[in-house]
């Protein structure tokens, strides 16, 4: 499959919600049981790195950034989300999207990029390490999913263009 990387724009929502309903439908994505609405979205993530991975007017992923914290010590750290559907998974669509995305954070100035993984996300885990990025730590029964609790796996990189 064929695919552009492009800017996130406010009408792809519908579009960019599917790979996310997807990836809450594997159990292995994120603690939310339920997609957001645009509105709520669009306020919690950085305007400047939104990522899709396009096939025509199919939205095969996505990635994007939230500030870690509104303090200004912390500025330049922001935490990672990509889906990718399931009809692009081993493509190269995740990889693609994070080292854009990785890319497109040195040139808003942030210098920290962390994620927070669920173990059995090995597919996500491997993405991840494959554009620098490292395990820094592991959070054991962080939270609760369905009545489980979960661990995650703390993964980070340091941009070596800023804050060098």
């Amino acid at each position: 499959m064929d695919f552009t990387l492009d800017i996130m724009r406010d009408g792809d929502w519908s579009a960019v919600r599917n790979p996310y309903v997807e990836g809450l439908a594997t159990g292995n994505a994120t603690f939310e049981t339920q997609a957001p609405e645009w509105h709520d979205w669009d306020g919690h993530h950085l305007t400047s790195c939104r990522l899709v991975a396009r096939s025509g007017d199919w939205v095969g992923g996505w990635a994007a950034l939230s500030p870690v914290s509104r303090r200004p010590a912390y500025s330049g750290v922001a935490e990672v989300s990509i889906y990718v559907a399931s009809g692009a998974r081993g493509l190269g669509a995740g990889n693609a999207l994070l080292r854009e995305l990785v890319r497109r954070s040195e040139e808003s100035g942030v210098w920290t990029l962390q994620a927070s993984i669920f173990p059995e996300n090995t597919a996500s885990i491997a993405i991840h390490k494959g554009c620098g990025f490292r395990e820094v730590g592991y959070r054991e029964r962080i939270s609760s999913l369905h009545g489980h609790w979960r661990d995650t796996v703390i993964m980070e990189r340091r941009s070596r263009v800023v804050g060098a």
